[in-house]
């Protein structure tokens, strides 16, 4: 058994989607979450400067002696394999693999679709894996820039008119290339999931990103022997890199207004 919290990084709200999934999975479980909300997004960077991103983000989670590291941030995720894992230390796992399985186990018609951020896109990280699943799976992928920063400030219900526009606006290619399953490949996606299943029909799968890696950490840690042992709730610790007000705000839209955490601002340098 191990005790160590469980560290989860994302440019900024979306990764608390697979918080609540963590907390809901394994209750009893620390966790210590870094969203990066001064720089936020990351989908529009350059892969040099994400890759940067990514390993400050990984030094301040081990400052605090994880026992190991979700990458809840589709961008990050896609170019992971340019960050040297066996330096990290500790187990580290993004959502690229998860969804592409969960995706694969889903489909019917064998056509997924899947939105994330350009960076994401552009990596072809989703489309390769499922290629070495079955060359014979149709991808039809698209950008949804503008979806980040409405997650960013808490504009994603179903009658929200710009959640709705640029649902629509995105995902009209998606819908009519027919396909059966859609990979939220952002993890600020699965926000939106209710005016995205309203718009693409209930008949297509969603396949939440946030989710999937969470469940793939469970597993992970129940089959190691490294979940915790405690029998009280976890301790969350929700640390953001700008105004905690502002982040405060959207965890306890996203988390609940009951949520029982320590939410505080940071800085990437920050060993407390």
């Amino acid at each position: 058994m191990n005790n160590a919290p469980i560290g989860v990084f994302d440019s900024g709200v979306g990764g608390l989607s697979c918080v609540e999934e963590l907390m809901r999975l394994m209750p009893n479980e620390d966790i210590v979450y870094l969203g990066d909300t001064a720089r936020v997004p990351y989908g529009t960077r350059s892969r040099d400067t994400i890759i940067e991103y990514a390993k400050e983000d990984i030094a301040f989670l081990k400052r605090h002696d994880v026992k190991m590291i979700l990458v809840a941030c589709g961008t990050v995720s896609s170019v992971l394999d340019a960050i040297d894992s066996d330096s990290i230390g500790v187990p580290i796992s993004g959502v690229v693999t998860p969804a592409v399985e969960a995706a694969y186990k889903a489909t019917e018609n064998k056509k997924i679709g899947i939105i994330a951020t350009g960076a994401s896109i552009s990596t072809g990280a989703y489309d390769r894996q499922l290629a070495s699943l079955d060359s014979g799976i149709s991808v039809t992928g698209k950008a949804c820039p503008m979806l980040v920063p409405l997650a960013e400030n808490g504009y994603t219900s179903p009658d929200c008119p710009p959640a709705r526009f640029f649902t629509e606006e995105y995902l009209r290619a998606i819908r009519e290339a027919g396909v059966d399953t859609l990979i939220l490949g952002c993890t600020h996606f699965p926000h939106f999931s209710e005016v995205i299943s309203e718009y693409m029909g209930r008949g297509v799968k969603l396949i939440s990103s946030s989710a999937e890696l969470a469940g793939h950490a469970a597993k992970q840690l129940k089959d190691s022997g490294e979940a915790a042992d405690r029998k009280t709730q976890g301790r969350i610790r929700l640390c953001c890199t700008d105004s905690a007000s502002l982040f405060a705000q959207n965890v306890r839209k996203f988390l609940g207004r009951d949520i029982n955490a320590d939410i505080i601002k940071v800085s990437l340098t920050d060993k407390g």
